[in-house]
């Protein structure tokens, strides 16, 4: 595509794997490109690797770097999101990774760095179930439990850093440890592991037959698939422990309804994909049984409609949306200026 046609790239960088995606002014995906993130080799290698991959996805969709007008990037925190620093990203072992001025420097075009479920929810509002939402609540249950909100068309964050750890609220002070050590969170609960690991317990006590049959009791063995393919078998007592988790995060969801009062609320990540209506349905009942009376009606539960794509349109889209409001703040300062100096 030699025609001079304008793009913006938007990447999600996860733990394992890392995507491009290119599209034009209309959100049409021109190319992508997926590799595995290998995290372990160094923030060095790793950022190589991050930028081959853009411009890999560049080849693919036949378009010049030149051409490239923004790059959105959803990525793990914690994060400097004025800077577009990954201050830690544990699960690829990097810190103080000054990632937009990198990828500015490489591409000569705007970046910006956002959280990558935040990417996510984003892309759901632009595009997905959360289209036409005044705010919209994203919960995305895996090998965590992240949370984002939109309100209004901009992703509510903190000073300078994300925010919405929805996993990492406390359901009960003295519960069991999550991934992080931390105590009675949502996560230690309802994350893929717990509920993996309650599903193994039932496999040894002889409650879950064909799981026990198919899986066993290892844990790394018992994916959201393997899940949902022994609900359908007839394992009730793997349906209750994803029942359960799921109710879980609908008491946390109500609370955030109480506090926020979103009017859609979108549930995404691989659970939900293998699993769709059990959650839907389970978090639903339960966000509506802990929300205040004057809320219950104000809501609705979805699921995402985007898959692994949401992460990476999101991304671009935020990076085109937080560069026009950079613009209009600084055309609006040029103007106060004038009008100073009149």
């Amino acid at each position: 595509m030699s025609d001079g046609t304008r793009v913006r790239v938007g990447f999600d960088l996860g733990g394992t794997k890392m995507f491009a995606g290119v599209f034009d002014e209309n959100y049409k995906l021109l190319g992508k490109e997926r590799k595995k993130t290998k995290g372990h080799l160094g923030a060095e290698t790793g950022i190589e690797r991050v930028i081959t991959t853009i411009r890999e996805a560049l080849i693919e969709a036949k378009v010049e770097p030149g051409n490239v007008i923004g790059i959105g990037v959803g990525c793990p925190g914690p994060l400097d999101l004025d800077e577009g620093v990954l201050i830690n990203a544990v699960n690829l072992g990097w810190k103080d990774v000054k990632l937009k001025k990198i990828l500015e420097a490489e591409f000569n075009c705007p970046a910006t760095i956002a959280n990558d479920v935040d990417a996510g929810v984003y892309g759901e509002y632009r595009f997905g179930a959360g289209r036409g939402a005044h705010c919209l609540l994203g919960v995305f249950p895996g090998t965590g439990i992240g949370g984002g909100l939109v309100y209004r068309g901009q992703i509510f964050r903190g000073r300078t850093q994300s925010c919405l750890e929805i996993g990492h609220m406390p359901l009960f002070p003295f519960g069991p440890r999550d991934g992080t050590g931390e105590m009675g969170t949502v996560e230690a609960y309802a994350s893929r592991l717990a509920i993996a690991a309650a599903a193994a317990q039932a496999a040894y006590r002889g409650q879950a037959p064909y799981l026990m049959k198919t899986a066993g009791t290892n844990l790394s063995d018992i994916r959201s698939g393997t899940l949902a393919d022994s609900i359908k078998a007839g394992d009730k007592a793997v349906e209750r422990a994803v029942t359960d988790a799921a109710e879980m995060i609908g008491i946390t969801v109500g609370g955030v309804i109480n506090l926020l009062c979103p009017d859609v609320v979108v549930l995404g990540g691989g659970l939900v994909e293998a699993m769709p209506d059990l959650f839907v349905n389970a978090v639903g009942r339960s966000a509506k049984k802990y929300a205040m009376d004057a809320f219950r009606d104000t809501f609705k539960v979805v699921p995402a409609q985007l898959g692994d794509n949401s992460t990476v349109i999101g991304a671009a889209a935020w990076q085109e949306a937080s560069q026009r409001d950079s613009g209009d703040r600084i055309q609006e300062m040029g103007g106060k200026k004038q009008d100073a100096q009149s």
